[in-house]
């Protein structure tokens, strides 16, 4: 297994930027769309697999004790949903990084690694996060419908949906992510940002630090695990998220509509996609990735990066 050192990885990562900022915008977009419906695969994997463990039926009292106990309709243990959540949502990004895709929160850190290192234009960045974040939201939307009216809503003989369990696990995680409000609600958001695309990076760095496959998916795995376990917000993959569980709404059932928050329910439309989710979140990620990873990368190697020329 090659490994590559630090240094080189830090150097390779502003290549790789550098690369990806002199795609024509149609590309950017192309290659957007192709990342956005992946990691949208993760997350829709991520629905199905932790569908049934309920772990919101136990009290904040029990969940601090770590208590565990079967209840009807599922399994309830603190943290199990999460695991499950986080073991398989990775596949997103390990197709985005195998197969050359674009994604937003990769390139918050690698595009202004190419300005740093190449001397890039800012413009250039700038205009690489534009198209590839519109490539990914397209690309997310588009598996969002595929999976409101697949495996997520069941159709009767006359085309009325039902919204299946799969759907309302689905409704249940959008519900979550709308549910920032005021201004300790944003600030949560924002942090929980930062510390997704500080993971996810240091995930892509990790990717790069092997040329084999099975190096790649064991780097890229773990970070992207422990980032989704934690219950951190990624804005693409929100992006899937909260889409899946506007297009799923009208199909619910009061009774389902019931049982999920009323004030998260009331949020869950296009103006709570940007305002209680999207907006703040996008930025925790740009500040996850371009400071936490790259400055301070480029700030601790850039003499080695430097002898390397």
């Amino acid at each position: 297994m090659v490994f590559h050192p630090p240094v080189a990885i830090v150097a390779k990562a502003g290549d790789a930027g550098k690369y990806k900022v002199g795609l024509p915008a149609w590309n950017m977009v192309l290659r957007g769309f192709m990342s956005g419906a992946y990691i949208a695969m993760g997350g829709a994997l991520a629905t199905v697999c932790s569908t049934g463990i309920v772990y919101a039926a136990l009290t904040p009292a029990q969940i601090a004790a770590n208590v565990t106990a079967p209840i009807a309709g599922g399994f309830a243990s603190a943290g199990m949903a999460q695991l499950i959540l986080g073991a398989v949502f990775p596949v997103g990004l390990i197709i985005t990084v195998l197969t050359g895709a674009e994604l937003f929160t990769g390139d918050a850190m690698l595009a202004p690694m190419a300005a740093f290192i190449h001397k890039v234009s800012w413009a250039q960045v700038m205009n690489l996060w534009l198209w590839v974040y519109v490539g990914n939201l397209i690309g997310s939307v588009v598996w969002a419908y595929i999976c409101a009216n697949g495996p997520f809503v069941s159709f009767d003989a006359a085309g009325t949906g039902t919204v299946t369990a799969f759907g309302m696990r689905a409704l249940a995680i959008a519900c979550a992510k709308v549910s920032y409000v005021g201004m300790m609600g944003m600030w949560s958001a924002f942090l929980k940002g930062i510390a997704c695309n500080w993971l996810v990076n240091l995930a892509i760095l990790l990717g790069i630090c092997s040329d084999d496959m099975v190096g790649k998916f064991f780097g890229i795995w773990f970070p992207i695990m422990a980032f989704v376990s934690s219950g951190f917000e990624h804005s693409i993959a929100n992006q899937y998220f909260i889409s899946a569980g506007i297009m799923l709404l009208p199909m619910a059932t009061p009774a389902q509509v019931a049982t999920l928050p009323a004030a998260s329910v009331a949020n869950l439309n296009i103006v709570g996609f940007w305002m209680n989710n999207m907006i703040i979140v996008t930025l925790g990620n740009i500040v996850g990735g371009l400071l936490f990873v790259g400055i301070i990368y480029w700030v601790a190697f850039r003499k080695e990066i430097a002898a390397l020329k």
